[in-house]
């Protein structure tokens, strides 16, 4: 399983964006053989967490009732070529446990294919930063008190049974939560509203969460081991970031502002001006290009190695003609390459992997036919 309509099945594509995309939950039961809880099960669970030099306290973590356990109480410090670090340490980790902890292992969408597949998918599908961590809980113990996400979810249950409970509110396009954590449990369980259903997930499940839905979790008996898929987009705060640097190219914007408590007028059309030029600014094809790059910057790209095979490379070298001025995301990397002696176009593709390979390959192909690069 590595596409969104394979994680959606038997629900369409377009069924899903008409009826539950950023609008309300949606549980799809496993169906017969339960293909999706193929993700992953416990022995390559078991077998990515013996791989012990890969985790931290970052990645590997360990919540009881609803409160992180300090890292201190389960990391020590071994010794490796590198130096001394300081890692989770499998005894411990395996104590607290059986003592009804439970264990979170993060950023986990390039560790296996199925996963990094997956969240590829999902990235593209989306325009937004995918990440997947695994939960493995034990029967009545309750990780997380009720909150919401930042992000949507996408959880598929692989092993046991869970129960989640949804409430009836949802947070108006969260980017934040309170700073104090006790605040903010407080806080969410003021907020949740009236529980509005319980959805009992068995291996192959899988539910949806748009982002601010409020919900909690608990493994329903024995042990239980889960997926969930964090998929955040862009919103509209980048425009704030992207239009900075395109705005201060005009000199409008690096004017002086009228003191407003001699002249209020004059600051009021001032700044009535400046507004007038950012909407304008942010109607640009160029301004779309850059949210495009920007969005593109989220999508990581498919990466494999063939050694001992190394990559063949195709060399190119500018011819002195003028290219007429394009358009598109593409044409950044066609002005770098420009100013260079020769160049290999897998140099290209690695540099700007904030552009589609498909938009750099057509815009070279283009340049080459107009005899504007030469192959070497």
């Amino acid at each position: 399983m590595t596409t969104l309509d394979e994680l959606l099945h038997p629900i369409t594509r377009e069924q899903f964006d008409a009826d539950y995309n950023d609008r309300k939950p949606l549980h799809i039961p496993a169906g017969e053989g339960a293909p999706k809880r193929a993700l992953l099960d416990w022995a390559r669970f078991n077998a990515l967490l013996d791989q012990s030099s890969i985790w931290t306290a970052q990645s590997l973590k360990l919540v009881f009732n609803g409160q992180p356990i300090p890292a201190g109480q389960y990391c020590i410090e071994t010794q490796s070529q590198s130096g001394p670090t300081v890692r989770p340490s499998p005894a411990k980790v395996q104590t607290l446990l059986a003592m009804g902890a439970s264990l979170i292992a993060g950023d986990v969408q390039e560790l296996t294919p199925e996963l990094r597949g997956l969240s590829h998918r999902l990235a593209r599908d989306f325009a937004g930063l995918v990440g997947a961590n695994v939960y493995c809980s034990f029967g009545g113990v309750q990780a997380f008190d009720s909150h919401f996400d930042l992000h949507h979810v996408f959880a598929v249950q692989l092993e046991g049974e869970k129960t989640w409970r949804l409430y009836e509110n949802r947070a108006d396009a969260p980017v934040s939560f309170p700073v104090d954590e006790a605040e903010s449990r407080r806080w969410f369980a003021q907020t949740r509203g009236k529980l509005m259903t319980e959805i009992r997930m068995r291996p192959g499940d899988v539910l949806y969460l748009p982002r601010g839905w409020y919900h909690d979790a608990m493994a329903t008996e024995g042990a239980s081991l889960h997926v969930t898929f964090s998929v955040t987009p862009l919103y509209g705060r980048i425009m704030f970031r992207l239009l900075e640097s395109a705005a201060m190219q005009d000199p409008a914007f690096r004017a002086w502002l009228a003191p407003g408590d001699t002249d209020g007028d004059r600051l009021g059309k001032q700044l009535a001006d400046l507004g007038r030029r950012l909407a304008e600014l942010s109607a640009l094809p160029a301004f779309r290009d850059e949210v495009l790059m920007a969005q593109e910057r989220l999508v990581p790209r498919p990466a494999s190695y063939a050694l001992p095979a190394r990559t063949s490379l195709t060399l190119l070298r500018a011819t002195g003609l003028t290219p007429p001025r394009g358009t598109g995301p593409a044409q950044i990397a066609i002005e770098w390459a420009l100013g260079q002696p020769q160049f290999a176009m897998e140099d290209v593709i690695a540099q700007f992997d904030f552009v589609p390979v498909s938009a750099l390959n057509e815009a070279f192909e283009a340049a080459i036919g107009r005899g504007v690069f030469k192959p070497l």
